[in-house]
């Protein structure tokens, strides 16, 4: 019986043995199909392992599943989970012969994942970028902040549940980013730029004085946010008990916090609850009557929702107590443009009729007044800022111009549009 049972080893030993010189011999040719299959094999022999030979055998598995770094997601998540499962098994053996090689396979993934995240995002593939970004923070759990962008992209690719299952882990996570900017202004380039240290920050400042006016810039919590995009989730999936849940938790933690006042207001206009809403916006005018800022916000809240009027109003009084807010004159602007715009529909359904010809040059006039309007308003706001440096309002007096027929006025306001954005 002894003889048998130390054969029946002598022969699993041999076979473990010849499975990892086949995973060896497979990595050493870069032939990663053979040495993922000589691992299925070995797979099955992995409990009779010694802890030498297991500790072998997992770095051998991660190197062939990463396979020179073309793994497919999939593989990648399992690399990841065995180069933990091996740094577990040689810290619990006390002897780290392959930990190190396995933090810098880690690093090289790490670095590889960041490359095509950032690569997609700039290349606008949306999708590609959130996965990464995901799988960046698999790696390394402490970089929550690549969580909250995969979070993000995802909800602009329109994975809504990815998004949602993303936003409520950094919710139960406690994520809020909120840390501390260290600026300061590049004396050659007259750019503010961010260091990673107060200490980086104050040396180019102090000692090499290639910087001044250093400013230390806390960072506000993204926390806020995050439950206001969890509600707008719910509500896209008509959950809207579980979104205003959400914003009345939020509100609970931010008392003070006047957005989130506005986000329960979109959600109430949403389910066609205008009163409530309406209720919702008196709230936060009422705690910062003087607010351009809440008075903007209010303007787009209302005006995504079409309510127009409110959305005027807002604006209006956004202008009246920040005479040079560029953006709440355009969006002014764009209510009076759209409204002329609305009118295409009509115009593009007449026929030839000579009652149709009457009425299309009404609707025609009408819709040139609109436009008029809209451009006497961004005049309006470029002679009391005489100094102003915005592009956007002389693009958008170009293009109102231009549907006009007005060529002149068109040509000027796009000339000054190319110098500003020339650095003129």
């Amino acid at each position: 019986m002894t003889l048998v049972l130390i054969f029946t080893f002598t022969m699993v030993s041999f076979a473990q043995k010849n499975e990892i010189k086949a995973i060896e011999k497979a990595l050493k040719n870069s032939n990663y199909a053979d040495a993922k299959s000589a691992v299925s094999a070995a797979e099955s022999l992995m409990s009779n392992m010694d802890d030498k030979m297991k500790a072998n055998f997992l770095f051998l598995k991660a190197q062939a599943l990463y396979a020179g770094g073309a793994a497919s997601d999939t593989d990648m998540n399992k690399v990841v989970a065995t180069l933990e499962e091996l740094k577990d098994h040689e810290s619990s053996i006390g002897k780290l012969r392959y930990t190190e090689q396995a933090n810098e396979m880690k690093t090289e993934i790490y670095n590889s994942y960041l490359k095509k995240a950032n690569d997609a995002f700039n290349n606008k593939n949306i999708g590609v970028a959130s996965k990464a970004y995901e799988n960046i923070y698999k790696i390394s759990p402490k970089d929550t902040i690549y969580l909250y962008n995969a979070a993000l992209l995802s909800a602009q690719n329109n994975d809504y549940e990815t998004s949602l299952k993303h936003f409520i882990k950094l919710k139960e996570i406690g994520f809020t980013d909120i840390k501390m900017n260290y600026i300061a202004t590049n004396k050659e380039t007259g750019v503010d730029e961010f260091f990673q240290q107060k200490d980086s920050r104050d040396f180019a400042v102090k000692t090499l004085k290639t910087h001044i006016n250093p400013v230390d810039k806390k960072e506000e919590s993204k926390r806020a946010n995050i439950v206001k995009n969890i509600a707008f989730i719910y509500v896209s999936q008509d959950e809207t008990e579980k979104a205003l849940a959400s914003i009345k938790d939020a509100k609970e933690e931010f008392p003070d916090d006047n957005n989130l006042i506005l986000t329960e207001a979109t959600i109430q206009i949403k389910i066609g609850n205008n009163e409530k809403a309406f209720e919702l916006f008196r709230e936060a005018l009422k705690r910062e009557p003087d607010n351009p800022d809440l008075n903007y916000n209010v303007g787009i809240t209302a005006m995504e929702v079409e309510q127009y009027d409110v959305a005027k109003s807002a604006f209006e009084q956004a202008l009246k107590l920040k005479p040079d807010y560029a953006n709440a004159a355009l969006n002014l602007s764009f209510l009076e443009v759209n409204k002329g715009n609305v009118l295409n529909d009509e115009m593009n359904t007449l026929g030839n009729s000579a009652a149709d010809n009457r009425r299309y040059d009404e609707l025609k006039a009408q819709k040139n007044e609109l436009f008029q309007a809209g451009a006497e308003i961004l005049e309006r706001f470029v002679t009391n800022n005489p100094n102003l440096k915005n592009a956007d309002i002389y693009n958008q007096l170009a293009n109102i111009y231009s549907a006009l027929g007005e060529t002149d006025k068109y040509k000027a306001n796009k000339d000054k549009a190319k110098a500003i954005e020339e650095g003129n």
